[in-house]
Order: structure tokens, then sequence, then C-alpha cells
């Protein structure tokens, strides 16, 4: 392809776009991949480059990051997804889109960018030998195989799939095929890779920031400034160490925000002269002339079980979720299918090391969103569905922790010895719902008030302009305002049938009753 055919495949940008744009083509050529012309080269050694691409809600980095992604792929970067990776060739130039959550991750998958979360790169899949030539044939590595047990009608089916959806374990899935007979276990990433895109890097502690250096030569940030950093770094972000050369800042596009009134209330945010009380004028003058701003007096309790309230407090977290359980007629002593939770983390001793992997690699991370669906076959274990992970349904041992207000010690309704840990999911904390989105966000205005009138700052910025940012720009489509510590009733009993998995699964439907000893 000529340069001149390429230049036309380049989208129309804003002119802050088309400056990161430039930079980041020539970070790339500098590295070996031209987009222009189209062409790749060997890797060059040397020192490692990092740009970070730096804008507020709506300035348009998502679909600079789909762009960039879109046109290396075009230029013949092959695309590392965490579901499999081929032979390892000379000549080849990878590119891999990353997001520190299971839900940051899906909300990409859901915008056209293949995304995978971090945890699904530092972790590889070790394939059967037998079904990993299925594999190779699918991604052109090697002939069409024969093999035992399935038909050439199943090999088509997945011929088929991964050809609409690029996905081996759901081609694999559609071929008849479980995750137990393919994947034999996960392992951490022992080579390095090529260019890494990473999404909600204001979630990145420094940790994180070294491992993919680590992995990485070239590594692009992008990132929100206007988020709450992560917790023990004092307001700042991984990117905010960049010299200036490396942040490229985007500023905002109307017509591509689509003239959001959400976007207008998380910008209206930086002007000096707006405290909270002007800020819930704005709120509530919004509601008035657009349904998808909501001033509400009571929270909605069918809605929490989906997406949770976002609260500043622990206090009213744990109230909220009490009335969410106690409104839905949950037994003190036991969990209702249906019921949201999040993963507190694994509570595993060194030795089973391989299961934290197998488990991490599947989703189960700490602050994954997870629906309780049952109790499982073996005593201590719960059949769960994760929220945005690539294959959401799983069974593992489970120590789940229900938090009871002006209580120190929690109930705990199932105590494995040792396995995943889970906190109630009917509310959570701002902070914690960095990195996620929902179509419809409830945030608990009683908590923001009492953040404005602490006075406390981070980084320079009042702590409630802070909270109040993120929290509704965790929006997609509408935002209530909750002005009142009250709870509707609920519509009708907790369900599942949301989570039903398709017959054609673009996921795995596996259920693994051996995920922890």
């Amino acid at each position: 392809m000529t340069g001149q055919t390429a230049l036309s495949t380049i989208p129309e940008l804003s002119p802050d776009q088309a400056d990161a744009w430039d930079a980041l083509a020539e970070t790339f050529a500098q590295a070996g991949v031209d987009l222009i012309a189209e062409e790749l080269h060997p890797p060059q050694p040397g020192k490692g480059r990092v740009m970070a691409v730096i804008g507020k809600a709506g300035s348009g980095k998502t679909l600079l990051l789909s762009e960039i992604t879109r046109a290396l792929r075009e230029a013949g970067v092959d695309l590392v997804s965490g579901d499999y990776e081929g032979k390892r060739r000379k000549d080849r130039r990878t590119v891999a889109v990353l997001a520190p959550t299971n839900k940051a991750a899906f909300v990409l998958r859901m915008r056209g960018v293949p995304a995978t979360t971090i945890h699904r790169i530092l972790y590889t899949p070790v394939y059967d030998p037998q079904y990993e030539r299925i594999a190779e044939w699918l991604t052109g590595e090697g002939t069409r195989p024969t093999v035992e047990g399935l038909t050439d009608e199943a090999l088509d089916r997945a011929k088929a799939f991964y050809d609409q959806h690029s996905s081996i374990p759901g081609a694999l899935a559609a071929a008849g095929l479980r995750g137990s007979d393919f994947i034999q276990g996960w392992k951490r990433r022992e080579e390095g890779l090529d260019i890494g895109l990473i999404d909600e890097s204001s979630m990145l502690d420094e940790r994180q920031f070294d491992d993919l250096r680590e992995i990485f030569p070239v590594l692009i940030l992008f990132g929100d400034p206007a988020q709450l950093a992560p917790v023990g770094q004092s307001g700042q972000m991984v990117f905010d160490q960049l010299a200036e050369n490396q942040r490229l800042i985007l500023n905002r596009i109307h017509r591509q925000a689509d003239d959001s009134p959400i976007l207008d209330l998380a910008h209206a945010l930086a002007d000096d002269s707006v405290n909270f009380d002007r800020f819930e004028s704005m709120v509530r003058d919004a509601a008035r002339r657009d349904p998808r701003v909501v001033w509400a007096e009571r929270v909605e309790s069918d809605l929490m079980a989906r997406s949770p309230v976002l609260v500043w407090r622990n206090a009213t977290r744990i109230r909220l979720i009490h009335a969410f359980r106690s409104a839905f007629g949950a037994p003190g002593d036991a969990l209702l299918p249906g019921e949201p939770l999040i993963c507190d983390g694994l509570e595993l001793p060194l030795k089973h090391r391989k299961k934290r992997i197998d488990l991490e690699a599947r989703g189960l991370i700490k602050g994954a969103q997870v629906v309780y669906l049952g109790p499982g076959k073996k005593p201590g274990f719960s059949r769960l569905h994760v929220l945005g992970a690539e294959d959401p349904r799983l069974s593992a041992a489970s120590i789940v922790k229900i938090e009871m207000p002006d209580e120190e010690e929690p109930f705990i309704p199932y105590a494995a010895r040792m396995g995943a840990a889970f906190l109630h999911g009917a509310a959570v904390t701002i902070h914690k719902a960095q990195g996620s989105q929902w179509p419809d966000v409830q945030v608990f205005a009683p908590d923001i008030s009492a953040a404005a009138w602490s006075n406390r700052t981070e980084a320079g910025i009042p702590l409630w302009k802070r909270l109040t940012y993120v929290a509704i720009t965790r929006a997609q489509d509408r935002l209530f305002w909750i002005t009142r510590p009250r709870l509707a009733r609920p519509s009708g009993p907790l369900t599942t049938a949301d989570l039903d998995m398709p017959a054609a699964p673009l996921a795995l439907q596996e259920e693994v009753e051996d995920g922890l000893l």
C-alpha cells in the first residue's frame, strides 16, 4: 500500500487529537512500526518508550485508542488477546490493549476495542497439545487438524466463530469443548511483548507500572487526570512523573461527547466558583431539561443488584447493603441467587500459587464484580458469574463477608478454609468504582455533601469535586443524583435471568468445581 493510500485511513480528528496521533505515530516509527507506510521492521534495542494520552471524560481518549489499535493492526501488528498466543517469530510485532479491571476491559470491548485485563497478559494459558493444533490452525499458523472426538462440522463451527469473534476459547467452546478440556492451567509470562496500550491508567500504582514497563518496550498510557489517584500515592498518578514531551493533552470535544448533560456537569466542576450548593442546583436544572439526569429522593433497589450505589463513607455503604438485603428478603444466614458481590482478594497460602493464577486469569481479581448464582457441589464452594470477564462462569471456594451496621465483625454465611474473599456489592465506595461504568449510576449525594463540609482537598482540589467527578462519569446513559437516605421497594424478587449465557457462547459456559482445594 502506498503512503498516500495509507494516509486516507487516518480518521478525522480534532487538532489536539491529531497532534497526539502524530506524536504516537512518531513513537511507533522509532520502534520500527510505520503506520503511514504500513511497514514493519524488527524491534529496535535500547531504552523503553513511555507516552501518556491525558484528558478528561469526553475528550476523545477512547476514540484515539480505538483508531491507534486499528491502525497498528492494519499495519500488520498482531493482537495479543490474552486467551491464546501463537508461536513466537523474530519478525513478529505485537500489540496488547489492557485495562486494570474486568469491567474496564469489558467497557472497551463493548465499544469495539479488543481489550483484556493486565492479569490476563501477566498470566498466559497452557493449552493441551491436541487442542493447541486447532488454535494454530485458526490463527493461520498451521493446517486444518484431525482431532479425535471432533467432527468436521465441529471444526467448521469453531472456524466460523473465530472468524467473527477472534476468540480461541470461544471457538473451541463452539466446537463443543469445555475450558477444562483444552486449558491445562496458567503460567506467569516469562518473555516480554512489544506495544502496550493501557486504558484507565489513573488506576495504576507504581508496582503495576513497573511490571508493565518490564513487559512492553513501548508503553502508551491513557488516563484521566481528574480521577482519584490510587490509595497511598498522595494524589499523584503514574503519568504525572513523565516529562512534558511524553504527556499528550486532549481537550473536550463537544460533538464527540454527544452533548451529554452528565459530561457537562463533570466539566463544570473545574470552575473554582462552583461550590457544592451551586453544583446541586446545576444537577436539578439538568434533570428538568434532560431525562439522562434524574433528581431522585430515594435509592432504586432494583438498580443496586447490578450497578452499586456509589458512596464516599464505609458506614453509608454498609447501611445501604443492609437495607438492600432487607428489601429483597434475604435471610441472615445465606445469600440469594442474584446478590451482587465484590471480590476482596484471594486468601491462599504460597503453596497454592497455581490456584491463585488460575482464578486471577479467569477474572477473579481484587475488585471484580461478581453475581452469586448458588452453592457449589462441594462444601464452601459458590457458583459465580464474574461481570465483564471473558469466561464469566466458575465455581470457587468462597469466604463471603456481610458487614453489618454498628458491628465490628462481619457475618460470614459462607466460609471455606481458604479461597476467594467477597464483600457485598450492592454499594461500593467511589474509590473502588474507578475503571467501571454502568448504564445507570446512582450517586449518594448526602455523602458528597459530607465531603464538601469536611473541607478536605486532594492534590490541591476539593475532595468533594474529585469524588463527584469520578462518580458521575461512571454513568453511560443515566445519572441518578440521590438526595435523601431512603430506599424504594423492589419491583420483584432477585433474578439471574439477565446473566443467561447465549446458545452460541461468546465466552465459556463451564462451571469448574475444582478451582480451589
